[in-house]
């Protein structure tokens, strides 16, 4: 079995997979006060209850793979893999490793774990040029050429931190639930707001993959369109992108 850790500024995913197939999954918060003891007890935890694992911490693992966005949970997952899984193979994807995605910008230190994981997985899945479309904490937008390298991207606020920030900023506002409301143009306010989150967010996602299609190929037709990430898990409730957009 291979253990996958995605650490986000919000959510912490976990995967488990039995060679290409995904078994189980886990999403929790992620907390940079957690120590290695805590992230392994709540590893245990986790993992202690599928079938197909032993009872004991590590039995079953056989690989490691570890993608972080927050330095600290990273240094702290470092020192799980060293004291609860030290015969089990890690990897964690930080600069210097060899992913087989050339990184094509100015300083490659500079890029998240995180993009280059969606620029190697939409590589591996769909070939180039592709784009991939991440909602998280920041939705980023991650381009990959023709000859599957990673060309650069966009980074904009995300979907949940802006409607905190209107939530926090407005007078008279508030945090709402996020789904879609009755019609573009809201007869109240919680409606209103729902209009701008949701239909500011798919117009901002279409202007701006449309443009970065049009750099990336001749023919903006020939770029696959990924999303992915913690918010997709709404889209259903929202308007469809103009863009053709695998999910994944």
């Amino acid at each position: 079995m291979l253990l996958t850790i995605d650490v986000g500024n919000t959510h912490t995913v976990l995967g488990l997979f039995d060679g290409e197939d995904i078994v189980e999954h886990w999403r929790v918060s992620t907390d940079p006060r957690r120590t290695a003891d805590e992230l392994a007890v709540l590893l245990n935890g986790l993992m202690g209850m599928h079938p197909l694992l032993g009872e004991e911490l590590g039995e079953g693992i056989e690989g490691i793979a570890i993608c972080a966005t927050v330095p600290s949970v990273l240094h702290e997952l470092r020192e799980v893999t060293r004291r609860y899984y030290g015969d089990v193979p890690a990897v964690l994807v930080e600069p210097g490793i060899k992913t087989g995605v050339p990184i094509l910008v100015d300083n490659p230190k500079e890029v998240g774990a995180d993009r280059i994981i969606n620029a190697v997985a939409a590589v591996e899945l769909y070939g180039g040029p592709a784009i991939v479309v991440d909602f998280g904490t920041a939705t980023t937008f991650d381009a990959v050429s023709a000859r599957g390298e990673y060309a650069g991207g966009v980074i904009a606020p995300g979907i949940e931190i802006s409607v905190e920030a209107l939530g926090v900023k407005g007078a008279q506002l508030r945090k709402i639930e996020l789904a879609r409301p009755r019609s573009v143009i809201g007869r109240n306010t919680v409606e209103a707001m729902q209009a701008g989150i949701v239909y500011g967010f798919a117009g901002q996602v279409d202007g701006v993959v449309q443009r970065m299609k049009r750099e990336l190929a001749d023919d903006p037709e020939d770029v696959t369109v990924i999303a992915t990430g913690a918010w997709p898990r709404w889209s259903s409730a929202s308007p469809p992108l103009s863009t053709s957009t695998s999910r994944g």
